[in-house]
């Protein structure tokens, strides 16, 4: 548990004993491969921390099962809809690998941010992070010539997605059919055996 503890807070520049506090007063959750955390249409205005496997958002776009991002260990997860606005989510967010994640509350996540300004900063440091994220993921897709570029910066970013995440899913978050990302790996391969 401390090598999880402190890479979550050199991710989000926490100082571990606040890390710890924080930890003190979350509940350990554990879910299997395929199990929510919510489905598109409810709510969950809880906060997550993942300790252990890899999650997905994704939502359904006329019948297409689109991916909208990954989270992995030392990472949070929740839905934006529900924690910000207590409203029903517009992705469902799913468990890729048996996982196990630390969960609080909104009213006692906010009661523990309240409690000092070095933990405030944290909260907002946190969605920050998550909105530089969006921006990242929303300015590099759409763009088919780059398609490769985005997914070698995935895999090294992510490397253990391969190992959990169906290529469809991670086709759908690259914004490209299965078929493109089968082509990008086949040349990809082709040009490791050239080069190896």
């Amino acid at each position: 548990m401390d090598a999880f503890v402190r890479k979550f807070c050199e991710k989000y520049s926490l100082p571990i004993t606040v890390g710890l506090q924080l930890l003190e007063k979350m509940e350990k959750f554990s879910f299997r491969k395929g199990d929510f955390l919510v489905q598109e249409g409810e709510r969950n205005s809880n906060f997550y921390i993942i300790s252990k496997g890899i999650w997905r958002g994704h939502y359904l776009n006329d019948g297409a099962d689109v991916s909208v991002w990954f989270a992995s260990e030392e990472e949070a997860v929740f839905s934006s809809w529900g924690y910000i606005e207590n409203t029903p989510s517009l992705v469902s967010i799913e468990a890729m690998c048996d996982s196990e994640l630390y969960g609080i509350s909104k009213a006692k996540l906010e009661s523990f941010y309240a409690s000092s300004a070095e933990l405030a900063n944290f909260g907002r440091r946190l969605f920050e992070q998550q909105l530089l994220g969006l921006e990242n993921w929303l300015i590099s897709g759409g763009s088919r010539p780059r398609a490769k570029e985005r997914y070698l910066a995935l895999l090294e970013e992510n490397p253990e997605l391969l190992q959990y995440v169906p290529l469809k899913h991670i086709a759908s978050y690259l914004w490209i059919t299965p078929q493109s990302l089968s082509r990008i790996r086949a040349g990809l391969g082709k040009q490791k055996k050239i080069n190896g």
